[in-house]
């Protein structure tokens, strides 16, 4: 979901189908759509080169639901800071590639749903820029609100790629059980300092994510 290229500036937003309804099979290229879980697994792209593409017979138009944790333990070695970052070229390739995007953030008492399946806009960058760390950490309240609203949207929008990227610290109390949001995508661990609590990568695989850290995006 990561979040890309130029090169996907004219994906078209509307679901396409290939007979009796499957979407067409996905493939690496030299061209087309951004990879981005299989790009950002590799490490931060510096160039066009380090980008993988991949293509579909008829295109069906992409959500990505991006969960950004905000809470007060993400102010401490700038980890909100360099993930904001992360999050703006995400935004960016968003709006050029027509994706629609959910927004959730977890900060303070409860997650706050931002934007919900619109076309990106340039206006996230403003938000982006405004969003500061503090609060609880809400995490399993906003994956179990994603969860519900995916199931949902689902249903509505049968065509649609799904995509997840999930921005945390991983610093909860306790891991409990949690169900896997039957989305692809991935986790960036923003978990930085001398003492580290190494929830984020029980957080991935609980949730059947790809799992990086930040340092090695």
């Amino acid at each position: 979901m990561r979040p890309r290229s130029d090169a996907g500036a004219n994906a078209r937003p509307r679901a396409g189908q290939l007979d009796h309804g499957r979407q067409g099979k996905r493939h690496a290229a030299r061209s087309g759509l951004v990879n981005w879980p299989g790009t950002l697994l590799n490490g931060r792209p510096q160039a066009r080169e380090d980008l993988q593409f991949q293509l579909r017979t008829r295109c069906a138009h992409e959500l990505w639901l991006v969960i950004v944790d905000a809470s007060a333990s993400t102010r401490r070695h700038q980890a909100l800071s360099d993930a904001k970052g992360l999050l703006a070229q995400l935004f960016d390739d968003a709006y050029r590639q027509r994706a629609r995007l959910a927004l959730l953030t977890a900060s303070g008492s409860a997650p706050t749903w931002q934007v919900q399946g619109l076309k990106a806009s340039s206006g996230l960058r403003s938000w982006l820029e405004a969003l500061g760390a503090g609060g609880g950490t809400p995490l399993l309240a906003a994956l179990m609100q994603a969860q519900q609203w995916l199931v949902q949207r689902k249903k509505r929008f049968a065509a649609e790629q799904q995509r997840l990227l999930v921005v945390t610290d991983g610093r909860l109390k306790a891991l409990p059980p949690i169900p896997s949001l039957e989305c692809p995508g991935l986790l960036i661990d923003i978990e930085r300092g001398p003492i580290r609590l190494g929830r984020s990568r029980q957080l991935a695989a609980a949730l059947e994510l790809d799992y990086r850290h930040i340092d090695d995006v």
